[in-house]
């Protein structure tokens, strides 16, 4: 694989996940906002279902199954030939077909640099300022624990 396609898979997958990861009402503000209808078909009508989460011990040691996690996913294809494909947590198809929509339209340079600022880019940073208040408040409640070393040893 060349760099300029290593590139280019690193960045569909940056994407994507932003997509997977971002609010569902704050994607559809955002989707709604740049008034795109992209005429498409459905390669997979987006579909509820389960799949299995696997754990390691230890983080690195002997894998195990964690459990199950339900996702919704969708393909689609443009009329001018791009797949796009989504994988959301939860249940909510209209997050799964918006997020496929945006993966499709993201592979056309046509599109790819409006949706990058429009788009990813805001979603981005929510998931960001999230992260960050999330930390905030687990911060907030740490406690340091310190052992007092006596001098009768």
């Amino acid at each position: 694989m060349t760099m300029s396609e290593q590139q280019s898979v690193s960045a569909r997958q940056h994407w994507i996940s932003v997509l997977a990861k971002a609010d569902s009402k704050a994607l559809q503000d955002q989707w709604q906002a740049l008034a795109i209808e992209p005429e498409y078909q459905f390669i997979r009508k987006p579909e509820i279902g389960l799949t299995m989460m696997r754990g390691r011990v230890g983080g690195s040691g002997q894998p195990f199954n964690l459990g199950e996690m339900t996702l919704t996913r969708c393909a689609v294809r443009l009329d001018s030939g791009s797949l796009g494909v989504s994988y959301v947590a939860g249940r909510n198809k209209a997050h799964a077909l918006t997020a496929a929509l945006a993966d499709a339209l993201l592979q056309d340079r046509d599109y790819q640099v409006a949706l990058q600022e429009q788009l990813i880019a805001p979603l981005e940073a929510q998931l960001i300022a999230a992260r960050a208040e999330r930390e905030a408040k687990a911060s907030a409640t740490k406690v340091d624990f310190f052992t007092l070393v006596r001098g009768e040893d």
